[in-house]
């Protein structure tokens, strides 16, 4: 018998961020493989079924094949085409906690869709004979890239499910509770034949409870410690075990988990206390309730990332001049630096350095961090106009591109403010599970916030944001920040 990795948390391996990225790595790599097999099992086809070449016919080695420019020209193109169209459905994404009934439905309904895309791209302008060949090259085309890809894909997807499944590979876990409900847990998820992927590595004490090690699982310290233990420990997903009379507690602790990047699951006798976003979820047959945390849906979340870069960059280009003249501005409108750095928050809680024009005097916080306001004698007369036409934020579209901001997204801020915030509004921290953007509903709405209630107010703006995120909510509000540009109503 094969020991049990959440007994002995040194049997099962941890999984890392490089062999996620290595293993989505490999499933890239197979379908780039998988497209080209299909798209030559198309061509040969059309070919010698189809065509009826009679030099194809005679002799179809690869060296005739790839004389063929428009074949060559499919081989190269086509591919970079599925891998696309795979990653926009998330297919590439945790690559370790895919099953295989998932992997065969994404593929069959991407395949479908991606193999409509070419037939009316490349196909339906073929010379032919006879409709019937159109559906023919269609079948042929979407039964190839079908195939192909579940007999690369469905290997990989085995293989990983089988060593989680063994204890081989395992996610770091932690229970939020030391209780007769917490051990009862451990006990039940033992006694599946199968194991489901947590590594224990320790309990958290919640409220009064007196934390102890159970079977080797030690305790890690109190609740109140949370946000260091999730880092220290390197956790991936938090359960909570929490009894009836501890229910005014889960709120505080799934406000810090939100913003911290972890998978979260409820024992389920707990789920009355929950709102409609949570559904049920077995992950790898835990008896457990998972709180999901995609916001937007796989394929929309790498349109806004394609949408963030590509408009960036045109941004940065296009607009190269207007920043040069910007940057003129600010030099003669005071002495000091063209541009103004500051460390600000991003998503899961990681800082950053956000890019803005100056538009203040130099020294304008000797007296510590503070919010600018109506008539702040630190804001340079030029800066002024800057502000109100939000031209001071063009310089962050570098953030954008380089992954740290979005286009649209709550503002990020301070730790001093929000740590002003959050002891006044503790869901803050939801708005950690998405980038920061250049603008917001909240930003529109607000503008520059003057004091922590401006902040708190703008914060109820952004929480709706979040929970109805969407790319066409996104070009309404890139629409209404246009408008307030062109008009300089900004705060």
């Amino acid at each position: 018998m094969l020991p049990d990795p959440a007994t002995h948390p040194q049997v099962a391996k941890p999984i890392t961020s490089r062999a996620v990225r290595w293993a989505g790595l490999q499933y890239v790599l197979g379908d780039v493989v998988a497209s080209g097999v299909a798209w030559t099992t198309l061509y040969i086809f059309r070919k010698r079924y189809l065509e009826l070449a009679p030099a194809f016919l005679e002799s179809w080695v690869p060296a005739r094949i790839v004389e063929d420019g428009n074949f060559v020209f499919g081989l190269v193109f086509v591919p970079m085409f599925w891998v696309g169209l795979y990653g926009l459905a998330g297919m590439h994404s945790e690559p370790f906690r895919r099953h295989r009934s998932q992997e065969v439905g994404q593929v069959l309904w991407v395949s479908l869709v991606g193999a409509l895309t070419l037939f009316f791209v490349l196909i339906l302008d073929d010379q032919i004979s006879t409709y019937t060949q159109y559906y023919q090259s269609l079948l042929v085309l979407l039964g190839a890239q079908i195939t192909a890809v579940l007999v690369v894909r469905l290997p990989m997807t085995t293989r990983t499910v089988k060593r989680v499944h063994r204890g081989e590979l395992a996610f770091n876990s932690l229970i939020v509770g030391c209780n007769e409900q917490a051990t009862e847990m451990v006990r039940e998820i033992r006694a599946l034949r199968r194991n489901p992927g947590f590594r224990f590595v320790g309990f958290v004490g919640v409220g009064n409870e007196s934390c102890r090690t159970f079977e080797g699982i030690p305790c890690l310290g109190t609740s109140k410690e949370l946000t260091a233990i999730v880092t220290n420990e390197q956790i991936e997903e938090v359960i909570l075990a929490i009894r009836s009379s501890d229910h005014g507690d889960i709120e505080p602790i799934l406000n810090e988990l939100e913003g911290l990047g972890v998978g979260i699951n409820i024992v389920p006798d707990i789920y009355d206390i929950l709102s409609g976003s949570v559904r049920m979820q077995s992950l790898f047959g835990a008896p457990l309730i998972a709180i999901r945390k995609e916001i937007m849906p796989a394929w929309q979340v790498a349109v806004k990332r394609a949408i963030d870069v590509v408009a960036s960059l045109f941004a940065l280009l296009l607009l190269s001049p207007l920043l040069l003249l910007i940057a003129i501005g600010v030099k003669l409108g005071s002495s000091g630096p063209v541009l103004f750095h500051q460390r600000r928050i991003g998503r899961w809680g990681r800082p950053f350095t956000i890019h803005k024009f100056r538009s203040m005097f130099t020294n304008a916080e000797e007296q510590g961090p503070q919010l600018s306001r109506d008539n702040d004698p630190r804001i340079t007369p030029f800066g002024r106009f800057l502000r109100k036409s939000r031209l001071d934020e063009l310089p962050q579209f570098y953030n954008v591109l380089v992954g740290e901001m979005s286009l649209v997204g709550p503002r990020p801020e301070r730790q001093h403010f929000i740590d002003l915030i959050s002891e006044r509004a503790p869901h803050y921290q939801h708005l950690r599970k998405v980038r920061p953007g250049i603008t917001s509903w909240g930003q529109v709405k607000y503008g520059y916030a003057e004091n922590v209630d401006q902040m708190v107010q703008r914060l109820r703006f952004d929480l709706i944001y979040m929970e109805n995120m969407s790319l066409s909510l996104d070009f309404k509000i890139l629409a209404y920040t246009v408008w307030i540009v062109l008009r300089g109503r900004g705060k």
